[in-house]
């Protein structure tokens, strides 16, 4: 099969990923072959190839395949697996393992469970024809979705889902989305889906355009600094959500929300100080469960979210991460085989 695989981490500009024919997995007991359709290209897939986590451990193999959010067709089966066949159309999300024994398993939390694996960090992913997956990650994806719009379901859906569910119970309240993006995006949908008010707030432009047309209640420029005074004079934010990587950004977002409200963050920052006066919480976010990617693949069948995206050929892979290095994608790249 084709795969682009990452042998040494750096920057994109030197070509880090190779385009080379490899052997397709076979799958074992639990596993599930995948034919792929479609791969999204997120952001924290170029954080990886550039080497930025190695200090992490990620990758935590070399040579590796990207890629975390896809959508396919099975192709085989292993022993042991009951509940898909060949044919079967389904998707991976970044959790691609977790160990089902610990107490985050257990609670619903296996997003959080130290023995995970990640879907292209971890073990190979979705920059390929081909990818491996296990059965009890694996999910139905409806034939109503294209495969651009359901691969994005499967890291910005997610992770945008996950995060409303950080904040809460938002039904009447106003929650301003920071960074306007692949996530974000999603976000603002869901948000407007569990009854908010949504004030979209980025830098760029067309961003904020997007956020308009997906019914976003007020969109504000990042550098408008009369109109988010004027946010904070009329505290008029119960709780926000930041995916721009900018920890003025992060910091700004806690100014903003009123006393006792949250600020959930999907992205690495710096807080600075913080006052505990106004009983304001900070919450981290990361994908989400197996339960809640269910819940955002029902949504979407029935037309409440939708990502928006851009399609590039898995060659084209390097480009299309050039791009959103330099912001030239508008929501979400998605390779389509």
């Amino acid at each position: 099969m084709k795969a682009l695989l990452l042998t040494t981490p750096s920057a994109i500009e030197k070509q880090p990923l190779r385009l080379e024919q490899v052997d397709i997995p076979y799958p074992k007991e639990d596993e599930v072959l995948v034919k792929i359709e479609a791969c999204g290209v997120c952001r924290s897939n170029l954080h990886m190839i550039e080497g930025e986590w190695l200090q992490r451990g990620i990758p935590a193999k070399l040579p590796i395949i990207p890629g975390h959010e896809i959508v396919g067709r099975v192709e085989d089966v292993g022993d042991r697996v009951r509940h898909f066949k060949k044919g079967d159309r389904v998707g991976l999300q970044p959790l691609w393992l977790s160990c089902g024994h610990c107490s985050y398993c257990w609670t619903g939390r296996e997003e959080l469970c130290p023995e995970k694996e990640i879907t292209g960090e971890t073990v190979d992913g979705g920059y390929a024809e081909y990818v491996l997956g296990k059965e009890d990650h694996l999910y139905p994806v409806p034939e109503t979705l294209s495969a651009m719009e359901a691969a994005p379901l499967f890291c910005p859906g997610i992770t945008a889902y996950h995060a409303l569910k950080r904040v809460g119970n938002v039904m009447g309240k106003r929650v301003a989305i920071f960074g306007i993006g692949g996530v974000g995006h999603m976000a603002l949908q869901f948000a407007r889906v569990a009854g908010a008010t949504t004030i979209a707030i980025s830098r760029n432009p067309i961003h904020l355009q997007v956020a308009k047309e997906l019914g976003a209640e007020e969109c504000i420029h990042g550098e408008d600094r009369s109109a988010l005074e004027k946010l904070k004079r009329e505290g008029a934010v119960d709780c926000a959500i930041v995916f721009a990587p900018s920890s003025a950004v992060a910091q700004l977002a806690i100014s903003l929300v009123n006393a006792g409200g949250k600020v959930v963050l999907g992205v690495n920052v710096e807080l600075g100080s913080f006052s505990f006066v106004e009983e304001k919480t900070v919450l981290g976010t990361v994908i989400g469960s197996r339960e809640e990617m269910r819940e955002v693949l029902r949504l979407a069948e029935e037309r409440k979210v939708k990502p928006i995206s851009q399609g590039f050929s898995l060659e084209d892979a390097p480009e299309a991460l050039m791009k959103l290095k330099k912001g030239e994608i508008i929501m979400r790249a998605v390779l389509v085989l």
